[in-house]
């Protein structure tokens, strides 16, 4: 009997719900597919179809554009993001302490806010030339040269200052993960010079810059607030002008699916970073804590203003002119629907928020209770749409939401003599559910990440006990995830307070948020009235730039 006990598996049975368990994440991604899937009907088989206009005559331009756009984020977001993590992790300087999580500080500025600051500001008309003209003796433009902000090198400026974070992330986490012991080795090889040193850990920390450069260009890709404000012609702008200005939703469609090869391109070049950087992760056994070098005179203050000119240009400076405007134009700038844009934005993040939260969790829990190669792809599927762009998804979903609606108001129109009206596409439900698809892998990447810290042990102590996979989900896991829930909960409520181009397209009529407020206001020169709303959205942005900072210094306590 001792025998028989000593040798009886220690694994449980098989869930006996494990179809149902499987199926959950199956019609999410089907779900999730929905908008990709109609885009490219439509594409395929459009009503007018001006494919040969567009090839013919902007579409080049369209694709020029969004290369040059990509390529300058790209340098951008490199030179900047990668030399500060570089300093901040192997130096010691003034403030190097704050620049740990002040570097992410950009984070909390929309590209399209801090687009509309800078144009106020250095805009003919604005302070910076009127203080030129003043001090020069300068009558009109002729006498001087000034450079345009609305071109698209001044688009690639607003959109480095505000996406080199990703970068910056990525590589400084990558930069601390590496052992002492390598960089020591380097040394006593002979490679003892500070940029010999910086080359090897930057070879080392490559497939992590690799996969922040792509999530900053994947926002490049999805950005329309800067890009329509400095009339810069890339695919994103093109869609609307094809579909909103020539009343041409397959035209929109065949741009968006050329707009998505751009994204797939960039999805896979993320993946294969992030595998490889788990690959250069698990080199190497030994492990040892890096010390920061003490730099002192010139080299120190040279770094200090190496990290402090981005948190300045992509932080400090719009945030202040920001707070100016709000406080002198605060009567004027709350008034005319402040209160209800602040009302429509928190309620679309909040509700939005607790269905992504739920539909990540029902993902993460499916793919612990049934663990394989299968579920694991279905659910990098169902959380593909974070690489998907805004305007994209909103034609994906006008398409099938439309026809829903409108074939249900035929039928009932036939049958019962009444119309059901818009019950989908121009509500509330089709934008949360643009949002939910758009930001469910921030959700879902939380939760996951917390579950995976529950071991497997309890699961089995509670099913012993008799629990349900659901009781034991409410009971035991539930409890333990509860900081990494609320952390998916505020991470896209905040993502959904920012977003700017599927709100544009797909809001009801007569719902503004404080996007769109922004958006709207900026549009007619009136950055001032805009001035509290857009305040609002960068205060909501510190929240993610204060957690990301909590989370680095928990996991590395580098000194």
């Amino acid at each position: 009997m001792t025998a028989q006990v000593l040798a009886a598996p220690t694994t449980f049975k098989p869930h006996k719900r494990k179809p149902l368990l499987f199926v959950i994440p199956v019609l999410i991604a089907l779900t999730v597919a929905l908008p990709l899937f109609s885009v490219m009907v439509l594409a395929l088989f459009p009503s007018n179809n001006i494919w040969p206009h567009l090839f013919s005559t902007s579409l080049p331009g369209y694709v020029k554009t969004t290369l040059v756009l990509a390529g300058g984020v790209a340098l951008g977001t490199a030179l900047i993001g990668v030399p500060t993590a570089w300093l901040v992790t192997h130096y010691r300087f003034p403030m190097r302490h704050f620049f740990r999580w002040g570097m992410l500080l950009p984070f909390a500025v929309p590209a399209y806010v801090l687009a509309y600051v800078y144009t106020d500001l250095l805009d003919y008309a604005g302070p910076v030339q009127s203080s030129l003209r003043y001090a020069f003796g300068w009558t009109s433009a002729r006498d001087y040269y000034f450079p345009s902000i609305r071109t698209v090198e001044g688009a690639m400026v607003m959109l480095t200052l505000v996406l080199y974070p990703y970068v910056f992330l990525l590589a400084r986490a990558a930069f601390l993960e590496q052992s002492a012991s390598v960089l020591e080795a380097a040394v006593l090889m002979g490679n003892n010079a500070p940029w010999k040193r910086f080359t090897i850990a930057l070879s080392m920390a490559r497939p992590a810059i690799v996969v922040g450069v792509s999530l900053a260009l994947m926002e490049t890709l999805n950005d329309f607030g800067t890009v329509d404000f400095f009339a810069v012609r890339t695919l994103t702008a093109g869609i609307y002008d094809v579909w909103l200005g020539m009343n041409n939703l397959g035209g929109g469609a065949q741009i968006a699916c050329l707009l998505l090869v751009f994204v797939i391109v960039l999805f896979t070049v993320e993946r294969l970073g992030r595998q490889q950087q788990q690959h250069y992760q698990s080199v190497g056994s030994r492990y040892r804590t890096l010390k920061p070098t003490q730099l002192t005179g010139v080299k120190a203050w040279a770094a200090f203003t190496v990290c402090f000119l981005p948190v300045l240009l992509g932080f400090i400076i719009p945030a202040l002119i920001l707070a100016r405007y709000s406080i002198s134009y605060f009567e004027e700038s709350v008034a005319d629907g402040f209160v209800q844009a602040a009302i429509n934005s928190v309620t679309l993040a909040a509700i939005t928020a607790c269905v992504a939260v739920a539909v990540g969790l029902a993902l993460a829990y499916s793919h612990r209770l049934l663990p394989g190669a299968l579920l694991d792809r279905l659910i990098r599927f169902a959380t593909l749409g974070y690489a998907v762009p805004g305007v994209v998804l909103a034609i994906g979903i006008m398409i099938p939401f439309g026809w829903f609606d409108n074939t249900l108001d035929a039928f009932i129109r036939q049958h019962f003599g009444m119309s059901t009206g818009l019950l989908l596409s121009g509500t509330i439900v089709a934008l949360i559910f643009a949002y939910t698809v758009r930001f469910l892998a921030v959700a879902h990447g939380a939760i996951d990440s917390s579950l995976r810290k529950v071991a497997p042990s309890m699961d089995d102590a509670a099913r012993s006990l008799g629990h349900s996979p659901l009781g034991i989900l409410r009971r035991v896991h539930l409890p333990l995830i509860k900081g990494g829930s609320l952390t998916a909960a505020l991470v896209v409520f905040v993502d959904v307070m920012k977003e700017l181009p599927a709100t544009l397209v797909m809001r009801p009529f007569n719902v503004e948020t404080l996007a769109t407020r922004v958006y709207q206001y900026a549009s007619d020169e009136l950055l001032q009235l805009s001035a509290t709303a857009a305040l609002c959205i960068v205060l909501a942005g510190l929240i993610p730039v204060i957690l990301l900072s909590v989370a680095i210094d928990r996991s590395r306590q580098d000194t």
